[in-house]
């Protein structure tokens, strides 16, 4: 038995082409809160958009960088093919088909996988996403909606389900998720299998899909660059940095972000994971009220304040839906 289990999902971040059309995609259609507009700290040309539930509760984060000049992504195998979003039950379902219907997006029928329904839907740069219902689930809890969304609350989007990592080595794959990170295989359907961490549920699961047809994906804007997995503090992120090292995968080491601390590692080839605490969290340096409208810099970026926000395109981030 692990001593510190991972916990379930902390964040998810994509890169995306433009940042005012990704706000307007995660705030204004999906009613997630932009709690945090800040820069990428090994980019600081780059964008780090942190679109979460109303307080910013870890396992409710979709992140995404805008890199400058970035080509789109190509799809295939060895990548993170695909984020999902918790959403209260299946009649949520219909409200988000019609939801997505009047904003022009794409999106394919309802379907059901492992039981439960789901709803795929894809951005303009062609991310692929899924909406799924916890009518059937339990386990870890979802969070909060934001209260200034205009998506009924008993509609609204309660956090991050599984993601979908696609590889041609299922063997490795298998290895690194059950054996190195504690998941357990729950269930098999064609080319996809269900693991799942800690309490379990939607928030705690991970799905591997098996595909040694496809030529490898090329990195991009309009895919997953890593996915992180939560877990409580400093000190049990200490427990997986050492027990990531004594398994020899490419790794990042302790690195501090200052909403959260983190260590990233190499799962796969292509295949990017991120370890990260649950604080201390997005409202630290600003309120409640003014989180995600202004630019905001942990204290080492702070004295380059002037040059980053000259290297940055103006977004407009102020909406409120009520």
């Amino acid at each position: 038995m692990i001593k510190h289990p991972l916990l379930g999902m902390n964040h998810v971040t994509a890169m995306a082409s433009s940042p005012q059309t990704i706000f307007d995609l995660m705030s204004k259609t999906l009613g997630l809160h932009l709690i945090k507009k800040t820069v990428n700290q090994d980019a600081i040309d780059t964008y780090h958009l942190y679109f979460t539930d109303d307080t910013g509760t870890a396992g409710t984060d979709m992140t995404f960088f805008t890199f400058p000049n970035q080509l789109p992504g190509i799809r295939g195998t060895n990548m993170i093919s695909r984020v999902s979003f918790r959403v209260p039950n299946d009649a949520a379902l219909d409200f988000w088909e019609d939801r997505l219907n009047d904003r022009g997006i794409e999106h394919d029928p309802a379907e059901s996988q492992f039981g439960s329904r789901h709803l795929n839907f894809r951005d303009e740069d062609g991310q692929e996403y899924q909406l799924l219902s916890d009518e059937n689930n339990q386990g870890v809890a979802g969070g909060t909606p934001w209260r200034h969304s205009d998506v009924p609350a008993d509609m609204a989007i309660v956090g991050l389900g599984p993601v979908t990592v696609t590889v041609a080595d299922q063997e490795h794959m298998h290895f690194v998720v059950t054996d190195l990170m504690g998941y357990r295989q729950l269930a098999a359907d064609g080319n996809f299998t269900l693991y799942e961490t800690g309490e379990g549920g939607h928030g705690a699961q991970l799905i591997v899909e098996h595909r040694d047809d496809l030529p490898l994906a090329v990195e991009g804007f309009g895919q997953i660059h890593h996915a992180a997995f939560n877990t409580e503090d400093r000190e049990t992120l200490q427990f997986w940095i050492d027990r990531i090292s004594d398994y020899r995968l490419p790794q990042s080491g302790f690195v501090e972000r200052y909403y959260f601390q983190s260590e990233y590692f190499r799962a796969a080839p292509q295949i990017l994971f991120e370890i990260a605490t649950a604080g201390p969290g997005f409202l630290q340096d600003e309120t409640y009220d003014e989180a995600g409208i202004h630019l905001e810099l942990p204290p080492f970026l702070e004295a380059q304040r002037a040059s980053i926000e000259a290297g940055l395109t103006p977004i407009d981030t102020s909406w409120r839906g009520r």
